[in-house]
C-alpha cells in the first residue's frame, strides 16, 4: 500500500500532550457564567461564554462540564484557538426533543477549526433521538432533517476520549475536513431499531483513528465516505447495527478517491452486515484501494464479507447500468466466527470495472441454519485465495 500505519505512537503522543496540558491549564467552569444543572435550563449562553474565554487564553485552557445533568441548544464551539483546548464534560449533556428551530445541516454541537483539541470527561451527550424516530424519520427515506449530535469539522492534530454519544436523532458524530484526529474509548449507544444513526461517518479526512471503542446503534458503526485516506479502526466491538462499512460510494458526482483503510482486531456482534464495501450502480467515476480487514470475530453475524457494487437500498436504481467505482487493492483476512446467513464471503463486483487484485486469506464462518453449511457468491472478481477456506470463497457465480 505504500502506507505507514503507526497507531500506537500516534495515540501515545496525543496522550501525552492531553497528560501535560491539564497539569498547566487555565480552568473555565461552566457553572460560574451561569450554567444550572437542573437539566431544563439552556447552558448554550455559558458554554459558548466560557469557550470564548478560554479559546483567547494564551495558554492551554479547559472548559469544564461538572457532574449534573444540562440541557443544551444548537451550538457552534469554534477556533481558531490561541493555544490548546480541551472540553472537559463530566455531567450529561441532553439536546431538546425540538429541533425544528435548528440551523439546517449544523448539527446539534459543532467543533470546527480546531488544532490541538480534547474533548474528554466520561461525560454523556444524550441526543434524545427516541422523540423524533419514527416521527421525523423512518426507514424509508433519509433523515437530513434531524441533526448530527457532534460534528467535527476541519479538526487537526486532536483527540477525543473518554466519552459517550447516547441516542442520537440522527449520526453520531461526523468527520469531515480533518487530519490526525483520534477517537478513544469512546462509547456510541443507540437500540438497533434506530433509524439511520450511523457510530462514526468519515469523510474528506485523512489519518483518522478509531480505537478501544465500543459502538452499539442503529445502522452502520463506522461508515467511510469518499475523500477518506489513511483511515485507521482499531479494537472496536461493534453490534447492533449495520457493521463497518466504506461507502455508499458513487452517489454523487466528483468524488474524491478513498485510500487506505485499514480495520483490525475488531469483534462484530448480532450485525446485519460484518465488513464491507458498497458503492451503488450507475454511478460517476471513482475509486476505492488499499483496504484491509483483519482478524475480525464475527459472532452472529449476516453477511460477514461483502463487496456490494449494486448497493440499491430504496429499490430504485438502474441496476443495467453497473457502478464505475474501481475498487482495487481490498484484503479480507483472518476473519472467523459465526454467520446468521447462509451466504457468509459474497463478492458483488461491477461488471464495466471488475475489482482488481483482491486478496481472501483465513476465513473460518460456521453457519448452523437449515440451509446447510455456509456458501460463498461471487461476480466480476477473480480474487487471490490462500490459507483456510471456509465457505470456499467464489465457489459459486451469481
Amino acid at each position: 500500500m505504500g502506507t505507514k500505519w503507526n497507531i500506537g505512537t500516534t495515540s501515545l503522543l496525543l496522550l501525552l500532550a492531553f497528560v501535560a496540558q491539564v497539569s498547566a491549564d487555565s480552568y473555565f467552569d461552566v457553572t460560574e457564567y451561569g450554567a444550572m444543572a437542573d437539566g431544563k435550563t439552556d447552558i448554550s449562553k455559558a458554554l459558548l461564554k466560557a469557550w470564548s474565554l478560554a479559546c483567547s487564553s494564551t495558554t492551554s485552557s479547559r472548559v469544564v462540564v461538572p457532574a449534573g445533568t444540562y440541557a443544551l441548544g444548537q451550538v457552534t464551539l469554534e477556533g481558531p484557538c490561541k493555544a490548546p483546548i480541551n472540553l472537559v464534560v463530566k455531567g450529561t449533556i441532553r439536546a431538546p426533543g425540538d429541533t425544528s428551530k435548528f440551523k439546517p445541516q449544523a448539527g446539534w454541537i459543532a467543533f470546527q477549526y480546531l488544532d490541538q483539541f480534547t474533548l474528554s470527561g466520561n461525560g454523556v451527550f444524550d441526543g434524545q433521538g427516541p422523540a423524533m424516530w419514527g416521527k421525523k424519520c423512518d426507514r424509508s427515506k433519509y433523515c437530513h432533517i434531524l441533526p448530527i449530535s457532534l460534528r467535527f469539522n476541519f479538526i487537526t492534530n486532536s483527540i477525543v476520549k473518554d466519552i459517550t454519544s447516547k441516542d442520537s436523532k440522527q449520526f453520531h458524530m461526523n468527520v469531515l475536513g480533518c487530519r490526525n484526529l483520534t477517537f478513544v474509548q469512546v462509547t456510541i449507544s443507540a437500540p438497533g431499531d434506530s433509524p439511520n444513526t450511523d457510530g462514526i461517518h468519515i469523510g474528506r479526512s485523512s489519518q483518522i483513528n478509531i480505537i478501544h471503542s465500543t459502538i452499539q446503534t442503529g445502522d452502520d458503526c463506522i461508515s467511510i465516505g469518499d475523500g477518506s485516506e489513511q483511515i485507521s479502526i482499531e479494537g472496536v466491538n461493534c453490534g447492533p447495527g449495520h457493521g463497518i462499512s466504506v461507502g455508499s460510494l458513487g452517489l454523487y458526482p466528483h468524488e474524491a478517491p478513498v485510500i487506505g483503510i485499514r480495520v483490525k482486531n475488531c469483534t462484530l456482534t448480532d450485525t446485519t452486515n460484518g465488513v464491507r464495501v458498497k458503492t451503488w450502480p450507475d454511478s460517476p467515476q471513482g475509486s476505492a484501494t488499499g483496504m484491509h480487514f483483519e482478524n475480525v470475530i464475527m459472532n452472529n453475524v449476516a453477511n460477514p464479507i461483502l463487496i456490494d457494487q449494486e448497493y440499491c437500498p430504496y429499490n430504485q436504481c438502474k441496476l443495467q447500468s453497473p457502478s464505475r467505482v474501481k475498487i482495487s487493492d481490498l484484503v479480507f483476512k483472518n476473519i472467523q466466527g459465526t454467520t446468521s446467513t447462509q451466504i457468509a464471503v459474497k463478492l458483488v463486483c461491477s461488471k464495466g470495472f471488475p475489482c482488481q487484485k483482491v486478496e481472501v486469506g483465513n476465513i473460518n464462518l460456521r453457519y448452523t441454519g437449515p440451509e446447510g453449511p455456509a456458501i460463498s457468491q461471487c461476480k466480476n472478481v477473480e480474487p487471490t485465495l490462500w490459507g483456510m477456506q471456509m465457505p470456499h470463497t467464489c465457489a459459486h457465480d451469481i
